[in-house]
């Protein structure tokens, strides 16, 4: 078993937690529901030359949205498909849905 090596490890998993809490409720969205809760939630519309990258920053946004990260950094993978934590001893990445990974990809059905 590993132990952790430096205080910023004892805050992986409430980090992680809360990050998942927040992606939970659009988790089991359509793409365009998910694009619908993020325009609500940051209280603003995707630009209309959105891309993928802006796609996945709000994605992030809302997945970090009132979580302390304890000096963790948080980042969606190059493929989309992850939420990646890092800054401690280890790193953690967080699976995202199809219906995500599809908002993210463009998908808009």
């Amino acid at each position: 078993m590993k132990h952790p090596k430096s205080a910023t490890d004892l805050f992986l998993a409430p980090v992680a937690v809360e990050i998942d809490r927040n992606l939970e409720r659009i988790r089991d969205l359509s793409p365009s529901n998910v694009a619908a809760e993020l325009d609500l939630e940051l209280d603003r519309p995707e630009s209309p030359s959105g891309d993928r990258d802006e796609r996945k920053g709000r994605i992030l946004q809302v997945a970090l949205r009132n979580v302390n990260l304890h000096d963790w950094s948080a980042a969606i993978s190059d493929d989309g498909a992850r939420l990646r934590l890092e800054g401690g001893s280890v790193s953690l990445d967080l699976g995202l849905s199809a219906s995500i990974i599809r908002y993210i990809d463009g998908d808009t059905a």
